[in-house]
């Protein structure tokens, strides 16, 4: 069952779950390990298949490689059948980490290197990826290039990402911001607090990422399965004692999706975009079958007793 909504103020009508492009980049400084590319091809046109209208990417995935994978998935559907989302602002610095480039001159370099390889005339919904603390360029600068960008017809929608309120407020005195891409996840919550209701009192619209927190909500983590160059190996939530509280927590969750017939990872979905400020959630998929999973969660409609019963299994993991 596909379920659209409208994309902040003056966005497009996008479905409530999106396709996660950043796996498809492959192995780069934060990739998810090898990835075949006829797979995520496979996976994005399963995902067009059942309904999924928007793909969200970047350029830094990959270095570029995941927005090539797009653009070979979407090779031959009409223009305007599905919505694509970038990003910009993270280019390479020493040894391939990525920096930050807000420069009003790189963004607007950086989106026709994005159109390149994503065969398109024009950016749907144009983000930056994270606030620049490297070039010292002040966000106004950077969001008025933004702005011509789309007084030029180059980008549809512009927004961002990973930004908190004080920096949204300075990018709205300029041109309204119609999305903001926050992570936002039964683990990991924090932007309900202020982030979430400030765009909903704005006409932001609201993509988050990670609702299954890179797989641990997914049901099936297994840490012994991630590949050795995986950036998950580093980051501390997925290492102990954290991932170990983290995947008592699931097995908490794991009745409660059994009894609506549904999965873990579809319950962590359906929770996300249960908040009435969310617009949609970013579900990666590496193929096929998990994008069969993932649009699972569309439609399914939390009861307040379910909400209740989810926040009880948190509080007695925690």
């Amino acid at each position: 069952m596909t379920d659209r909504r409208k994309l902040g103020r003056s966005g497009p009508e996008i479905t409530t779950v999106g396709f996660g492009a950043w796996a498809a980049g492959g192995p780069w400084h934060f990739g998810w390990g090898p990835q075949d590319d006829e797979e995520s091809i496979a996976a994005i046109r399963r995902a067009i298949e059942l309904g999924v209208n928007w793909i969200d990417t970047a350029a830094v995935y990959g270095w570029g490689h995941s927005e090539e994978v797009v653009g070979r998935a979407l090779d031959g559907i009409p223009a305007g059948e599905v919505i694509v989302a970038t990003k910009c602002g993270r280019v390479p610095g020493d040894g391939g980490v990525p920096v930050g480039d807000l420069r009003p001159s790189s963004i607007r370099t950086q989106l026709e290197g994005s159109l390149r390889r994503l065969r398109m005339e024009t950016v749907d919904l144009f983000q930056f990826h994270w606030p620049d603390t490297t070039t010292g360029t002040p966000i106004e600068e950077s969001w008025a290039a933004m702005a011509r960008l789309q007084d030029e017809g180059k980008v549809r929608w512009i927004g961002v990402s990973n930004f908190d309120v004080s920096l949204l407020e300075r990018c709205e005195a300029i041109r309204h911001v119609d999305s903001l891409q926050p992570p936002y996840s039964l683990l990991r919550r924090e932007v309900g607090v202020e982030l979430l209701p400030w765009c909903r009192d704005h006409g932001v619209g609201v993509v988050c990422y990670s609702p299954m927190q890179a797989g641990i909500l997914s049901g099936s983590f297994d840490i012994a399965r991630v590949a050795p160059d995986d950036w998950r190996r580093n980051s501390p939530v997925y290492q102990e004692p954290h991932l170990g509280r983290n995947l008592r927590f699931v097995e908490a969750l794991r009745p409660i999706a059994e009894r609506h017939g549904k999965t873990v990872g579809q319950l962590a979905v359906a929770w996300v975009i249960a908040n009435p400020a969310v617009t949609s959630a970013i579900v990666g998929a590496r193929r096929p079958s998990q994008v069969e999973d993932n649009v699972g969660a569309m439609g399914w409609r939390l009861t307040p007793d379910t909400i209740a019963e989810i926040e009880r299994a948190y509080a007695a993991t925690a």
